[in-house]
C-alpha cells in the first residue's frame, strides 16, 4: 500500500500484479474502499498489473471539503495514473466509480482501453434524492441510514446468510467520513454523462444485479444503449456491490471483456 500527493490531496492505493503488460485499475462505490475488490483481484494479477485505490473523501485517502465533482474524481485518478507512469490501461468501476471510468474515456480516450462498467449509469438517481440523502447525512452522519444502503448494496440471502461479512462492511460505510460521503453525493447528483456516452468508443461491458436497489437492470441496460457497441450482462442474485455478492461471476464476466478487447 502507498499514499501519494496528487491535486493536493493524499490518495491511497495499491499496485499488484505484473510490472509490465497490460494495467487494469479498480474504482469504488459510494461509501466504500478498495477492499470491496479482494475477491476479485486474484484472478487478475497474473496477468495484469492491477491499480487500486481510495477516491478521495473515502478510505485512507484524504477527505477534503465538500462538495465534490465527477470532473474532481476524474483529475485525481489522470494524477495517479501520471504519478505511477501509466499510459494506458483497462478500467473497472462501480456506481460512481463507472461514473469516473465513464468520464475518464471521454476525456482522455487514449488512456482507456476498455471499459467494464458495474451497477452504474450515465445517470444515477435524481437532484431530489441526492438532496434528501445529502441532508440526511449532515443532520445525523451516515449511520442513520446505514441499513437502507445495505439493502440496496446486498441481496436478502446474502444479509441473511452471511451477517458477520454484511457487519464488516456496515462498519466500512459507517466510518466513511460523513462529508467525503456528502462530497461525492454531490459529485453524482451534479453528473449528468448521457450526452457524451455516445462518444466512447473503446470496448465496454455493462454489468447489472438482478436484485440492484440503486441502479436497476434496466438503468444499466439503458446506459448500455447509449454507448456504441457496450455489452450487457445480468448476474443472478446479487445486488449493488456484485464485487462481493458474486466475486467469481463478475471475475468471469471481466476476463471475457477483456479477452474480447484482445488484452488478455
Amino acid at each position: 500500500m502507498a499514499f501519494t500527493r496528487v491535486n493536493g490531496i493524499v490518495l491511497h492505493h495499491q499496485v499488484l500484479g505484473r510490472d509490465e503488460g497490460p494495467v487494469l485499475v479498480f474504482i469504488n462505490s459510494l461509501g466504500s474502499d478498495f477492499r470491496i475488490w479482494q475477491e476479485v483481484v486474484p484472478a487478475f494479477t497474473e496477468r495484469f498489473g492491477v491499480v487500486l485505490y481510495d477516491k478521495r473523501g473515502h478510505g485512507l485517502s484524504d477527505a477534503p471539503p465538500a462538495p465534490y465533482t465527477i470532473d474532481d474524481h476524474t483529475d485525481d485518478l489522470i494524477a495517479l495514473l501520471d504519478h505511477l507512469k501509466i499510459d494506458k490501461a483497462a478500467f473497472v468501476g462501480l456506481s460512481v466509480g463507472g461514473m469516473i471510468a465513464q468520464r475518464l474515456a471521454v476525456r482522455s480516450a487514449e488512456r482507456v482501453q476498455a471499459l467494464t462498467l458495474c451497477c452504474t449509469a450515465a445517470k444515477i438517481g435524481t437532484p431530489e434524492l441526492w438532496a434528501e440523502r445529502i441532508a440526511a447525512v449532515e443532520r445525523g452522519g451516515i449511520e442513520p441510514i446505514t441499513d437502507n444502503i445495505l439493502q440496496r448494496w446486498f441481496t436478502p440471502l446474502f444479509r441473511e446468510t452471511r451477517s458477520d461479512e454484511v457487519a464488516g462492511w456496515r462498519n466500512m460505510l459507517v466510518r466513511t467520513p460523513a462529508h467525503g460521503y456528502t462530497g461525492t453525493c454531490a459529485a453524482i447528483r451534479d453528473a449528468d454523462l448521457r450526452p457524451d456516452a455516445g462518444r466512447i468508443a473503446v470496448p465496454t461491458l455493462c454489468v447489472a444485479g438482478d436484485q440492484d436497489g440503486s441502479t436497476p437492470a434496466d438503468v444499466v441496460k439503458g446506459t448500455a444503449d447509449l454507448i456504441p457497441g457496450a455489452g450487457f450482462a445480468l448476474i443472478d442474485g446479487a445486488g449493488h456491490i456484485p464485487c462481493v455478492e458474486k466475486p467469481a461471476v463478475l471475475s468471469n464476466l471481466i476476463n471475457r471483456h477483456l479477452q474480447e478487447a484482445g488484452l488478455v
